[in-house]
């Protein structure tokens, strides 16, 4: 029995406190993962030794080894915490140097880049000004504060009933300002090239048994007839003519402009898409009525999918893809370099990082709103606490068991 036994012993054990304290400090550290403390005994290597003679001369710690498994995930509601569910760590940037995490916990900075609490971005792929998203290199995710541009109006799509038993009007000719000139009348909000917002007005006037003038026009502006549908005895729609008479292109669609005073472009063309419009023997009315524009609006809040794209919705009830979230792989994660405050950084022996999609491949999902919590299990930290105590004393006991003997060599 040697002292050098006795304190690479005490060493060793003094390591695997350290690291079984580090775990227990970071038991409520977000996506923070455990380690074990890995030892390896060392033998004395020379040449006149055999290999039956060889005695131990102590331990040494051979590597910290890091468990990367899944931590558990609870719901928080904040749209900017972010849990991984299975392998992978977010890709972040520090000026341009690149780190890798499995911490969540991020916020917007004054330019609408994601962050994290240490203010490195968030890195994926960046989405066009409509939402197209670019899988060609990862940058950092910035979330644009601009309204999102309008969209202007180019169909109306309208499905009506229009009562085969209404009467033919008597008074003649047709005004948008007088009811007793048309049958059913109807409205909807379309959107110019600015946004601005113009009520158009339809109306319908029978003319003939199944037989059907259509007027339109802006609730401002001049009204006038866009076309005639007529329908076949099992009241569906069997033909549809433009203003002057003659047959549509495309049977149920109504073509016509309005004008725009408003600096938006003017005319603006609109088709009326009659189809699935019908004359039955009941009240007039809708049954569909809609139009494909939009007005700007502004980003009222956010949300992220499991695969990691971030979607924006505005105040004019649309959504948009603001980018993606990735997440990167290494065929070795033992073989990072950890950097402290919840960052990792890449080496040789981690191998390079693969780049994806969050739910592609072998790469985790991600869950919005949430959280993953550290995977330190403290009940057995606080039992290996408990060993590794007794290991240290036990080391101590050797070395004075071998103070013993050398006083008793002493004493002869």
């Amino acid at each position: 029995m040697g002292y050098q036994q006795g304190l690479s012993g005490l060493s060793a054990s003094s390591n695997d406190l350290d690291v079984i304290g580090n775990n227990i400090a970071n038991a409520n550290t977000t996506g923070f993962k455990e380690s074990t403390a890995q030892f390896a005994d060392v033998y004395a290597n020379t040449i006149a030794t055999t290999v039956t003679n060889q005695i131990g001369i102590g331990t040494r710690l051979a590597g910290v080894q890091q468990d990367f498994s899944q931590g558990t995930i609870s719901t928080t509601g904040q749209a900017l915490n972010v849990a991984i569910n299975g392998t992978g760590f977010y890709q972040m940037s520090n000026n341009g140097s690149l780190t890798y995490s499995r911490d969540g916990v991020f916020q917007l900075d004054k330019n609408g880049y994601i962050t994290d609490a240490q203010g490195l971005k968030l890195m994926g792929y960046a989405a066009g000004s409509t939402g197209i998203i670019n899988t060609a290199s990862t940058v950092p995710i910035q979330v644009p504060t601009t309204n999102i541009a309008p969209l202007s109006t180019t169909s109306i799509t309208a499905q009506l009933n229009l009562n085969s038993q209404d009467a033919v009007p008597s008074v003649t000719p047709f005004s948008a300002t007088d009811s007793s000139t048309y049958n059913y009348s109807t409205s909807i909000n379309t959107f110019d090239s600015l946004g601005g917002a113009q009520q158009v007005n339809m109306y319908f006037v029978k003319t003939a048994s199944n037989a059907w003038d259509v007027y339109s026009g802006p609730s401002s502006g001049t009204i006038s007839k866009i076309g005639g549908v007529s329908f076949s005895s099992s009241g569906s729609i069997s033909g549809t003519t433009d203003a002057a008479g003659a047959a549509t292109a495309t049977t149920g669609k109504l073509t016509f402009n309005i004008v725009n005073t408003d600096g938006s472009t003017t005319p603006q063309p609109l088709t009326l898409d009659l189809t699935g419009t019908t004359q039955y023997g009941s009240k007039d009315g809708v049954n569909n009525l809609a139009q494909d524009g939009y007005a700007s609006g502004q980003l009222s809040n956010f949300s992220i999918a499991a695969d990691g794209t971030i979607t924006g919705n505005y105040s004019n009830g649309k959504s948009q893809a603001l980018g993606q979230i990735v997440l990167a792989n290494f065929s070795n994660p033992n073989g990072l370099q950890n950097l402290g405050g919840n960052q990792f950084a890449e080496t040789s022996g981690s191998g390079v990082p693969q780049i994806s999609a969050p739910g592609s491949t072998n790469h985790g999902t991600l869950q919005g709103g949430a959280l993953e919590s550290s995977n330190v299990d403290l009940t057995n930290q606080l039992v290996d606490l408990i060993t590794a105590q007794r290991n240290y004393q036990a080391n101590a006991q050797t070395i004075k068991t071998q103070q013993a003997v050398d006083q008793a060599v002493i004493n002869l």
